[in-house]
């Protein structure tokens, strides 16, 4: 995260007080600029909630901590086109910061309007998950309508910001415990012309296949009856997920049907990993059966865990048709390397085939750190 860190950098936010200066001279922005002096040792999201605590600051110091003064500067600050960039982010974090303190009535679906217009600079992804957590029902009626924006980024704001699991984010309960909520935002999008907003609807959807494939299924399932030529890779993408942990309903709307097949165990290229390195492995697929067979093939490491059990993670290798009575080699490397998303232990290893749900004997390998 290091290099993500200094996105927003002395020079970022001294960029932003020439922008705001121009759009509020009234206000001093004394403590911006010294934010940007202090940002060392910062996260992005600690330099983001640094910098929003400045703003919000400087307006209590101009006797102006209100939302509608933040609004009318942000918005005034939209023609300067160096008004862009990472610190949108703590400018939409201090906008729901007031807009949320304020006894206005308007002023909630305001603030959402101001992140539609400002997701266009970089992204409101972040910030409205606060106003979707104080009245997801009221957020998600204004949300809806940006279904139909003509600005891809705000269309794409509708499916991405109202994300179960979204990167970075905070997560909202309502949107787990509710994941119908959403789905007709995504229904109004999987055909976006934008692959944009098209690939934020699929990871949308395979976020509510963690805790919701029933929802999903029937959501896929219509789209999959009303397409046009990118809804397969959406519904594809979108149930990833389900069809890594083999869900027969994934496997079934994705043609995968059960298949009647020889498959010989992995041929391992060595019987001991010594990292870094990649294992090689393959093996045939034989169609046994009297018809044609449509295979998802996926293949499974077991990775030894620093307490000496084994966790598991599915990778997906390759869809096949095979004719009857056809036979396919299939080969893969796999690479073996220390990462800070999956430190390796020394160990017991194996590799596990499964084809269209259908998991086949493990072969033993190990790894040597």
């Amino acid at each position: 995260m290091g290099a993500m860190n200094e996105l927003i950098d002395r020079a970022a936010v001294n960029r932003l007080v020439r922008v705001l200066a121009a759009a509020a001279p009234g206000v001093a922005w004394t403590n911006v600029t010294q934010a940007g002096t202090s940002l060392d040792d910062l996260s992005l999201r600690e330099r983001t909630d640094h910098v929003s605590r400045a703003l919000l600051a400087d307006f209590a110091a101009a006797g102006e901590r209100n939302y509608s003064t933040a609004a009318r500067t942000f918005r005034s600050a939209l023609p300067d086109p160096d008004f862009t960039g990472w610190t949108i982010w703590p400018v939409t974090e201090t906008a729901v910061t007031l807009a949320l303190e304020s006894s206005g009535s308007t002023d909630f679906e305001d603030c959402l309007q101001l992140l539609a217009e400002l997701t266009p600079r970089l992204t409101g992804e972040f910030a409205i998950r606060r106003l979707l957590a104080a009245d997801l029902d009221r957020a998600l009626a204004v949300v809806l309508t940006w279904t139909a924006h003509p600005d891809a980024h705000v269309r794409r704001l509708a499916s991405e910001g109202t994300r179960p699991y979204l990167p970075w984010a905070v997560r909202i309960p309502g949107l787990i415990q509710r994941p119908e909520a959403t789905v007709p935002i995504l229904d109004a999008l999987y055909r976006d012309p934008d692959e944009y907003v098209r690939r934020s609807v699929a990871n949308h959807l395979n976020d509510l296949a963690r805790h919701s494939p029933e929802a999903v299924l029937a959501a896929a399932g219509a789209w999959a009856a009303a397409p046009d030529a990118n809804t397969p890779w959406v519904v594809r993408h979108g149930l990833r997920t389900l069809i890594k942990k083999a869900h027969p309903g994934a496997l079934a709307l994705q043609g995968f049907a059960p298949a009647s097949l020889a498959v010989t165990p992995p041929r391992l290229d060595r019987d001991t990993v010594t990292l870094p390195a990649d294992l090689g492995f393959e093996f045939e697929i034989s169609n046994t059966g009297a018809g044609p067979a449509r295979l998802a093939v996926d293949y499974i490491v077991h990775y030894m865990k620093a307490n000496g059990s084994q966790s598991e993670k599915v990778f997906k290798l390759a869809a096949l048709t095979l004719d009857p009575g056809e036979t396919r080699t299939v080969s893969k490397r796999h690479a073996f390397r220390q990462m800070t998303t999956r430190v390796h232990h020394p160990g017991s290893h194996a590799l596990e085939l499964q084809i269209n749900g259908v998991r086949y004997a493990p072969t033993q390998f190990l790894v040597e750190v």
